[in-house]
């Protein structure tokens, strides 16, 4: 992808609007696990994206799965799924799951259909998520403030909507969820969200570093998924927000590796 980046230009959607320009950076396994080497990272959640295509996504799951397969205790999988028919999704799900896949992500709702958030299209999905004890990476937006090249129509409302007709799913909302802790002062929200975990990814170009405060204390430490979005940005990048910030020993440990541990 990286060397023939303007062939999938034209072959994708998605890589068009986020990889365009040629600064965007494209990352492989090699300089993830250098980065992770580099700034202290012992283990990372790597993820796919929402590609439009059953075969961009079975070749960008090959290489993800074949990565995991050769730093088994360095990465973790979640595999992406194609916005086709529902036989087309399963088997591509299950073959992720029979090769070690941990999740679903970083998945894009509004490219599976869901214009309103609480559709039934990913029924059969959810249903073998659920068997198999995966979890589900949504890529979430703000509805307000600046525009960006990954920035799209998944807002809390529609999240919430989500959340609500799989309430035993273990969800993650990657990049603050878009806004939602903020809505979890509202009693019936969070209680919504008690399946539901938030990451730090892209946090230093969304938020100022009070957001880790807030958040802990709106929704609770145990919540909060240290995520970088590398190679947008190295991790070492919102390492440093979560140290400009006064917490306490624990509610770090529980960011940066304690949740995760858990959740896996």
């Amino acid at each position: 992808m990286r060397e023939n980046r303007e062939h999938y230009i034209g072959r994708d959607p998605l890589f068009a609007r986020i990889y365009a320009s040629p600064k965007a950076r494209i990352a492989d396994c090699e300089n993830l696990i250098a980065k992770m080497d580099e700034e202290g990272i012992d283990r990372a959640v790597v993820m796919n994206a929402n590609w439009s295509s059953l075969e961009l996504v079975q070749e960008t799951n090959d290489y993800l799965l074949e990565s995991i397969a050769r730093y088994p205790k360095r990465l973790v999988g979640f595999c992406s799924l194609p916005p086709t028919s529902d036989d087309e999704k399963i088997a591509e799900l299950e073959r992720c799951i029979r090769a070690g896949a941990r999740g679903i992500g970083e998945m894009r709702p509004e490219f599976q259909g869901l214009d309103k958030g609480d559709e039934p299209v990913l029924d059969p999905i959810i249903k073998i998520a659920l068997k198999h004890k995966l979890m589900l990476c949504i890529h979430a937006s703000e509805p307000v403030g600046h525009d960006y090249p990954g920035k799209y129509t998944f807002t809390p409302e529609k999240i919430y909507k989500l959340i609500l007709r799989y309430p035993d799913l273990t969800i993650i909302l990657a990049h603050w969820g878009g806004g939602l802790p903020f809505y979890a002062l509202m009693p019936e929200v969070k209680t919504a969200m008690k399946n539901t975990y938030i990451d730090t990814s892209a946090s230093p170009y969304l938020y100022t570093s009070e957001i880790f405060t807030h958040v802990s204390q709106i929704i609770g430490a145990h919540k909060i998924l240290f995520g970088s979005d590398f190679p947008l940005m190295p991790p070492s990048k919102v390492l440093k927000q979560i140290d400009s910030v006064k917490l306490n020993k624990k509610t770090k440990e529980l960011i940066l590796h304690g949740n995760a541990e858990r959740l896996l």
